[in-house]
């Protein structure tokens, strides 16, 4: 698999080097995305169905929720990579995260289907990643008002990741 080094903090949106601190610099990160794939799928399945729908405090999402959104925020980075490291310099906008939970219809949904399509996108990820020259990896453009790097967005969806199942971990069980 591509090696992918770990940006400097100026690559990234402004609130977001901090997710990219858990990922070791080792250049690994393809692996990574796999390996930590296979830890949030066995951590998800070991949690108790009743507790899938639970939120520790009114307007916050319920585990499902938390996955849905996974999916939706690493399709859309993936996009995003994809535009920027073909050198489409369109500025692109942010977008409402809970807006798109209200229409997700997470919570109807079983967790082995979730977590399958958590991991069909998470393939797609790294295929496209895969497909990348080093050289597309360091294209920058414009997102919701920040200049950031190919680069920095895919640390950004293995650390958005880890900031998850650590939220879940510590406030839903």
């Amino acid at each position: 698999m591509k090696m992918i080094g770990k940006p400097p903090d100026k690559e990234f949106q402004a609130n977001e080097p901090i997710y990219a601190k858990e990922i070791p610099d080792d250049g690994l990160l393809l692996e990574h995305l796999l390996t930590n794939l296979e830890a949030t799928k066995k951590f998800i399945l070991s949690i108790p169905a009743n507790r899938l729908l639970y939120r520790y405090a009114e307007g916050k999402w319920t585990i499902k929720e938390i996955i849905i959104h996974l999916i939706d925020m690493e399709r859309i980075y993936g996009y995003r990579m994809l535009r920027f490291a073909r050198n489409d310099q369109t500025i692109l906008p942010g977008f409402d995260a809970d807006k798109y939970i209200l229409l997700s219809n997470a919570n109807a949904r079983d967790i082995s289907d979730l977590l399958n399509e958590l991991e069909a996108v998470r393939y797609s990820t790294i295929a496209l990643l895969n497909g990348f020259t080093d050289e597309a990896l360091l294209q920058t453009g414009i997102m919701n008002g920040h200049h950031v790097s190919v680069r920095a967005l895919v640390y950004h969806i293995a650390g958005h990741e880890l900031h998850h199942m650590d939220i879940i971990k510590k406030r839903y069980l």
